[in-house]
């Protein structure tokens, strides 16, 4: 099978379209012959030698396609289903794939919709779990506008939380129309957040990892309110939690966006998709930054 692949770190120059041997699903897995992958930042900082040291490496943790090989003890799906999950290993960026947390795609998504979800939609949940998001409780989420952070708008918003996102004034709208009151981030945003909930907020996200740990913990009232997906070194200076999924993943949403999505209640856009071969100019707009939605590639 073709997968992306390094056998250095460097630019974007570095990844491969590369024959690999056809994986199997173990006890429980499903393989699939996969229709769209996502990208994620993560894939970059890999490819740099920021995150791990092994090589060569396979890219790729979340996938769509046609499930096409059942392991041992599977009898929730059957060969020909549509399904999106997580790969057991990083390699999802390939025609194979094997997948260790599944669901059936939701009806109203193809392939590429669905690819956009597990991560984001993933992320957003284990945070909002750790916070302990309920109705009633006022959420403060600082890089709203994104893939997990508009991901954990609406899962707040569908808990019945209120929920307050921060954003650039040109994504102020799209926030309200993902249910949450939007301020710009940046110098005076306590003030700014503050003019909107008075007395501050009970909880607080922080996606974007913007240096504004102590500002949130401030809204919040406590270290213990706030978690962090993306500020390691800030969470350990002011005692915030910074969530990762080698603690636990929430892969329970999985099962449970299907419903969410075709009653309308949540949607997360795909901005823009690419061919497996072309995955150097994938990765090269991924760095750059490209706003609202999730890049994905596209395969067979």
């Amino acid at each position: 099978m073709k997968a992306v692949r390094f056998s250095t770190f460097g630019a974007p120059e570095v990844l491969q379209t590369v024959d690999l041997p056809d994986p199997h699903p173990g006890p429980g897995q499903v393989r699939i012959a996969v229709r769209a992958a996502g990208l994620n930042p993560s894939d970059w900082k890999k490819r740099q030698g920021l995150m791990d040291e092994q090589l060569p490496q396979t890219l790729g943790h979340e996938a769509a396609g046609i499930v096409d090989e059942l392991g041992a003890g599977v009898t929730d799906v059957a060969v020909g289903d549509r399904v999106f999950g997580f790969s057991a290993e990083a390699g999802a960026q390939a025609e194979l794939a094997v997948l260790s947390h599944y669901a059936p795609i939701p009806s109203s998504l193809d392939f590429a919709g669905a690819a956009a979800l597990p991560a984001a939609i993933e992320t957003a949940t284990r945070a909002l779990d750790q916070l302990g998001v309920k109705g009633g409780c006022t959420l403060l989420v600082n890089g709203a506008s994104g893939s997990v952070g508009s991901a954990a708008v609406q899962l707040a918003v569908v808990r019945e939380a209120r929920v307050i996102g921060t954003a650039s004034p040109a994504n102020h709208d799209y926030l309200r129309s993902l249910g949450a009151e939007p301020v710009a981030y940046g110098a005076g945003l306590v003030e700014r957040v503050r003019a909107l909930a008075p007395g501050g907020v009970d909880l607080a996200l922080d996606v974007a990892g913007s240096g504004v740990l102590a500002e949130l913990i401030d809204l919040a009232g406590a270290p213990q309110h706030v978690v962090t997906l993306a500020d390691f070194v800030g969470a350990q200076e002011c005692g915030v939690t910074f969530s990762r999924g080698d603690t636990g993943r929430a892969v329970h949403v999985l099962a449970e966006i299907g419903e969410l999505i075709d009653s309308g209640r949540f949607a997360l856009p795909v901005a823009q998709t690419f061919p497996l071969a072309d995955i150097v100019r994938a990765h090269r707009v991924g760095e750059a930054g490209h706003g609202r939605g999730k890049l994905v590639l596209l395969v067979g």
